[in-house]
């Protein structure tokens, strides 16, 4: 039945910037503590040392992990129930207030039980993208779309360093987690008011707009032979059954610590490598998430640009996720001597009369070239996540998309709270090398992940 009354042209594009713009708030929140964790250090911790505040931050974080693990796997199965719409209110509205209740934390045993309530209900953001990219966007899209999603958690980071810095010159860090949980709050209300449905029975939507995302959600490279096969929606034992499903749910749990090693220790590494305070990381703290901005962008629109000269949805896949990873790769590597690196390269530049300067004359040396390197690191990263969260809407369909989305979230969470809880006893005295060179090694896995148990990304059927 045709819908008439108000529309609204390119309602898609209007749902995924709310999406990009919870997921910024997204990772403000969550930012916060690292941000400020010098300070709450030395406000709660003054007698500790700088590795007992790291185990404390550790600890803390390893709770924010597992909620957000157990989050995500129920949040998948809470947007297919109750739907997009009423799944984001639920997400966002709990993880805003209990960003806010940040501010009444004294010890690890409080911030512990804010960070579970936080890492629940964030958790929530991630499944619930996918499938809001499911409902509005046509396959040739998703990664365009996911990559915009992801963009969301860059322009976070590249944010939430320096406003957070600026805040805490005038604020103190209590009143700086009120803050940014109200803003959560507030998302919500063009979030209730734009998205009303699915676009099916949107009645903003015009008919155009509504049969180019409906008849361009079927997978051109569909090959079964029948309908019945095409909306495909196993139950959840016989969604473990498949190979590919759990080809998705390595390549998560494999690629997703590598984010979460920056997230949680950019600031951390920062201030105990390069003895930056929370000011001074203002200037470095950005860069890595502008490179990570720029891979989200990078890895969708590279992807849509192949599927429209012809590529299938395989070989795009495969091919920006194996870019990403070799993106990174190298440049792991490299995070184990930044100084070395930067030392070299301006004796090069001296040899060849470019520069005539010294190591010592540089700023905290080693601090550009190590936040240079994690900005290509993030890069990669970002342009091959992009392409590895689109995979459960290329292989399933309907409720079964958020249920894969929410297992493979679920088991990135675990191996990041893995790596987290490894940290502190591998980089002891300040030695990063031991935590880069283990995300080197989680980039090939990423790799074979994909390519052993997903012979081809296509829509799985009863007989795969």
């Amino acid at each position: 039945m045709k819908k008439t009354g108000k529309k609204l042209k390119g309602l898609r594009w209007w749902v995924v910037a709310l999406i990009a713009i919870a997921t910024i708030i997204n990772y403000i929140d969550r930012t916060s503590l690292s941000v400020l964790w010098p300070e709450i250090a030395k406000d709660l911790y003054p007698g500790h040392t700088a590795d007992e505040t790291k185990e404390i931050y550790a600890l803390i974080s390893i709770i924010f992990v597992f909620s957000y693990a157990f989050g995500q796997a129920i949040f998948g199965k809470i947007f297919d129930w109750v739907g997009t719409r009423m799944g984001f209110v639920l997400s966002i509205g709990v993880w805003s207030i209990a960003t806010a209740l940040h501010a009444f934390a004294n010890g690890i045993l409080s911030f512990g039980i804010f960070r579970a309530i936080l890492g629940v209900s964030e958790a929530g953001n991630w499944p619930g993208a996918t499938k809001g990219n499911a409902e509005w966007f046509p396959t040739k899209e998703r990664a365009l779309a996911q990559g915009i999603f992801n963009s969301g958690a860059a322009i976070g980071g590249i944010i939430s360093i320096p406003l957070i810095a600026t805040l805490s010159i005038y604020f103190s860090w209590k009143a700086i987690f009120i803050f940014i949980g109200l803003a959560g709050l507030l998302w919500l209300i063009p979030w209730w008011i734009l998205v009303k449905s699915a676009p099916k029975d949107h009645p903003w939507i015009t008919e155009e707009e509504r049969e180019y995302i409906l008849t361009g959600q079927k997978n051109e490279d569909f090959d079964g032979d029948g309908i019945e096969d095409q909306e495909y929606n196993p139950n959840t034992g016989e969604l473990l059954g498949h190979k590919q499903s759990w080809g998705v749910i390595l390549a998560s749990a494999a690629i997703d610590p590598i984010w979460w090693l920056f997230v949680f220790w950019i600031p951390i590494y920062l201030n105990e490598v390069f003895a930056m305070d929370v000011k001074s990381m203002a200037l470095y703290g950005w860069v890595p998430y502008a490179g990570a901005m720029v891979g989200a962008y990078y890895g969708g629109i590279l992807a849509r640009n192949k599927l429209k000269k012809g590529w299938n949805v395989d070989k795009t896949r495969k091919m920006v996720i194996t870019l990403g990873c070799l993106i990174m790769l190298p440049a792991l590597l490299a995070m184990a001597n930044p100084l070395g690196i930067e030392t070299a390269v301006i004796s090069f530049l001296n040899s060849i009369g470019a520069v005539d300067m010294s190591i010592t004359d540089m700023q905290n040396p080693g601090a550009t070239t190590a936040v240079i390197l994690m900005a290509v690191i993030l890069f990669g990263f970002q342009a091959a996540i992009g392409n590895v969260q689109t995979l459960p809407s290329d292989l399933f369909s309907g409720k079964t998309v958020g249920s894969l989305a929410g297992f493979s979230g679920m088991a990135a969470k675990l191996t990041a709270a893995g790596l987290t809880y490894l940290v502190p006893w591998l980089t002891s005295g300040g030695n990063y090398t031991p935590a880069f060179v283990i995300g080197a090694t989680l980039s090939l896995l990423t790799l074979a992940s994909v390519w052993i148990f997903i012979p081809k990304v296509k829509p799985v059927t009863r007989k795969e």
